[in-house]
């Protein structure tokens, strides 16, 4: 059928199938708060402005998107993926491709000198993309290479639907703190098989505070804005208090009823929506060859507004 819906318009008010309203691109839901598999463009060449207005509703309705059979080289990944915002690379430098160093490559492979070309077992652990920065990613957009036969999948959940489902006093209580995110923290206390950070990368990465829920710009949701992997703590709570809390709030939002598992084939490119999920990649045998290339748009700076949040 085709869709005659003007956003902002939920994921679940939607058919199960519908065609875009401008581009006639077919969109397919993927599971039951979020996700969509998008059908009828091909992203190696130039996305007409019809398109792009659909993928971008598209994106803030359904929050994550993926594109099949993709043919992408560096240079279409960031023609595309810029379309949505400025690009910025990764913290570690050394993790960006040469030519294009705001394009991060995520990789187990090891160069000639026994070296890991990218990022590896990156992102392990719940997260939204750069919640350390004062204004954090928009949005992010993986792309395949080469995938394991099984395993290496990424989950997203619904941070929308996680806040619309919990108790009120949880709610509520959220209502008036603000998250620590701390990337320092964060690359000491999970990534400690790789090298440590220089002073320079800790220098742009201090410590920032951010609302525990943020209000979509767009659509004007209340999404949950903690997560297990890169909010250390809360202001207003001691330490151990305010961490404990961040993990119930994180292992509520990651049930299973609000994730959609995405298991990779190469040609693939994901593009999710930082304001409105969290994600993790699963474990995959190391012995398999994995290949990731990613680009993340930089967006505004989080902020709350009660009313949106309905009280």
């Amino acid at each position: 059928m085709s869709s005659s819906h003007l956003f902002p318009v939920a994921h679940e008010d939607l058919p199960d199938r519908y065609t875009s309203t401008r581009a006639k691109l077919t969109i397919r839901k993927l599971s039951e708060h979020l996700g969509a598999e998008v059908d009828g463009v091909d992203l190696s060449q130039a996305v007409s402005t019809e398109a792009f207005f659909d993928i971008q509703q598209a994106w803030v309705t359904h929050g994550v998107l993926t594109f099949r059979d993709q043919a992408l080289s560096p240079a279409m990944h960031v023609d595309f993926s810029s379309r949505f915002g400025e690009l910025i690379g990764h913290v570690v430098s050394r993790f960006g491709l040469l030519d294009y160093p705001q394009v991060t490559v995520l990789s187990n492979i090891e160069d000639d000198k026994g070296q890991k070309i990218g990022a590896d077992r990156a992102g392990m652990i719940w997260h939204s993309d750069l919640p350390f920065m004062q204004c954090p990613s928009l949005g992010s957009f993986l792309y395949a290479v080469e995938c394991p036969p099984e395993g290496g999948d990424t989950e997203f959940s619904s941070t929308r639907a996680a806040y619309e489902a919990l108790p009120e006093d949880v709610a509520q209580r959220l209502a008036d703190l603000h998250g620590v995110h701390d990337y320092a923290w964060h690359y000491e206390t999970y990534l400690s098989h790789r090298r440590p950070l220089s002073d320079a990368e800790k220098a742009k990465t201090l410590p920032i505070f951010h609302p525990a829920l943020r209000t979509h710009p767009v659509t004007k949701a209340t999404t949950i804005y903690l997560s297990e992997g890169l909010t250390a703590r809360i202001v207003e709570l001691p330490d151990d208090e305010g961490r404990a809390l961040i993990l119930e709030v994180c292992q509520f939002a990651t049930q299973e009823q609000f994730v959609y598992r995405h298991r990779w084939q190469p040609n693939d490119l994901v593009m999710w929506d930082n304001r409105l999920t969290m994600h993790r990649a699963t474990e995959y045998a190391q012995h398999h060859r994995r290949l990731m290339r990613r680009t993340t748009a930089l967006g505004g700076q989080p902020f709350f507004t009660r009313a949106d949040a309905g009280a």
